[in-house]
């Protein structure tokens, strides 16, 4: 009587074990689909963004010539490199330009992924605050470039970029304690409505 219930629960863990075997087959048969699918998409799409990333750095720039690299066999598991030359310069890593230059850069990257994948909104938050005036407009020629297919809400203090904008929205306190969220569309339509404090939130123009 004994041996037959040891017997049983032997079969029983014998039959657990095989399950977990299989399952584990299954799991990493899974698991290397994924990886090769997963490569072959971060390859074909890498591909993609770098050859947007030279095109618009090189309008963004006016010149130069700029580069994405993969550092390692792994898609997955390799870092990418920046590589970026400035008209008139001789850089190759992205540390030694300028604050100007890599949010210019950075901007550059932005809009290639862009290209790949459009979004119908995109937020920005100062990215124009390291450029001087001409690459400011160099920034505002690339977002109308986009805005047929995007919708940008830009955060800033630039007032190039303000006035390149259609609607602008700011909050102001014209009486102590009293403040108003302030709208105004070019073109003529313009609207203010009372904010109380309590719905205020850090915000720059």
């Amino acid at each position: 009587e004994e041996y037959e219930k040891k017997k049983e629960r032997f079969q029983f863990l014998t039959r657990q074990r095989e399950d977990l075997i299989s399952a584990r087959a299954q799991l990493l048969e899974a698991i290397e689909k994924i990886n090769v699918t997963a490569s072959e998409l971060f390859r074909e799409t890498f591909s993609k963004v770098q050859v947007h990333f030279r095109e618009i750095f090189t309008t963004l720039f006016e010149g130069g010539d700029a580069d994405l690299r993969m550092l390692g066999e792994d898609p997955l598991e390799c870092e990418i490199e920046i590589a970026a030359k400035p008209r008139g310069k001789h850089l190759q890593s992205i540390s030694l330009m300028s604050g100007g230059e890599r949010a210019l850069t950075a901007i550059a990257l932005l809009f290639a992924i862009y290209l790949v994948k459009p979004s119908p909104f995109c937020l920005l938050d100062e990215v124009d605050a390291p450029l001087d005036d001409a690459n400011v407009e160099r920034f505002l020629r690339m977002l109308q470039r986009f805005s047929n297919r995007t919708q940008f809400v830009v955060i800033t203090h630039n007032k190039k970029t303000m006035e390149a904008g259609g609607c602008l929205y700011g909050v102001t306190m014209q009486e102590l304690g009293v403040s108003k969220l302030v709208s105004a569309r070019f073109g003529g339509q313009e609207a203010e409505r009372p904010v109380r404090d309590e719905e205020l939130e850090p915000a720059a123009v």
